[in-house]
């Protein structure tokens, strides 16, 4: 967690001071350990959440991540499930470069037996945490380091009054955003964008030039995901754009794109559209780089414009 430091990105200050240095501390940073230790932790009834880094760092660790944490409640029948929140500050904004600013989700997403959610404000940060930690399964909890206290420009609406002290989100509830009008429903004029974590931002700012003909789905949780809610939403519109900063191939994105273009094809006027990062190995260092590298506003409405043209 941090210690009294309270993480790289401080954002759990004053927990160690709160709640003592027995149960808020640093560890070596050694992701093996770090996710391992979750297993060991659990055996004895304690309830661990732990803080990778970066995204980027995770990676040493995966293999107690796929081979102790995921597979403990099938292999023993139920009677070792591991309890494990894992907290890892992902995405990338302000120069990180190559470990630093990574995506990963797709990775996670095929993980068999653990779960993955990403918030996109601070109450579903609170609602998603406190979820991932009552349920008895492995849960990743992604949190886009762009979000924290609003650095980037455009995310000011990731600030939010916290709910109540008992605010939890089940896993695998999405949210509307934004809704269209029914007068641009009913004229078959409207598109559904469905995005998580920074693609949210995106999103808003580009339907801004579409009044009422956009709807945009927050998923906040990638494994569950609400299907219901996004086969509603593709019957409604006919028109489908999947927003994610990852790299597009191979994608969590042209996973959910080939599902909907399988499920929901008689219900489509277009193709299902996706947008992504370039497909790159690693974010680059340069900030222009960067920039260019990533989806932004500017490129979600180009391609917006041309769904809605269909």
């Amino acid at each position: 967690m941090g210690g009294r430091l309270g993480g790289v990105f401080r954002e759990a200050a004053t927990l160690a001071q709160k709640y003592g240095d027995d149960r808020v501390f640093n560890t070596p940073i050694v992701e093996a350990y770090i996710v391992g230790s979750t297993a060991g932790m659990s055996a004895v009834g304690a309830k661990a959440i732990v803080e990778i880094q970066f995204a980027d760092y995770i990676w040493p660790g995966i293999n107690q991540l796929v081979e102790e944490l995921s597979k403990s409640c099938y292999i023993t029948k139920g009677k070792f499930p591991i309890q494990s929140l894992i907290r890892v500050p992902i995405g990338a904004y302000g120069g990180g470069g190559p470990y630093h600013s990574g995506s990963i989700e797709s990775t996670l997403l095929n993980i068999r037996g653990i779960k993955v959610v990403y918030p996109s404000n601070a109450a579903d940060m609170k609602g998603l945490l406190k979820a991932s930690f009552y349920d008895p399964n492995p849960v990743v909890l992604l949190e886009h380091k762009g979000l924290y206290w609003s650095k980037v420009p455009g995310t000011d609406d990731a600030k939010t009054i916290e709910p109540d002290a008992d605010y939890i989100i089940p896993l695998g509830k999405a949210r509307k955003v934004i809704e269209a009008s029914e007068e641009s429903i009913s004229n078959g004029e409207s598109a559904v964008i469905i995005t998580y974590g920074m693609g949210v931002y995106w999103a808003k700012a580009a339907a801004k030039s579409f009044e009422g003909r956009v709807e945009i789905i927050d998923l906040r949780s990638l494994n569950p995901y609400d299907w219901d809610m996004i086969s509603d939403s593709v019957q409604k519109h006919g028109r489908v754009f999947i927003l994610t900063e990852e790299p597009l191939l191979n994608s969590f994105a042209e996973s959910l794109a080939g599902r909907i273009g399988k499920e929901c094809f008689e219900f489509l006027d277009a193709p299902v559209m996706t947008l992504g990062a370039a497909n790159l190995p690693a974010v680059p260092l340069n900030v222009d780089l960067e920039k260019q590298m990533l989806p932004n506003a500017q490129k979600v409405e180009v391609e917006l414009s041309r769904l809605l043209a269909y």
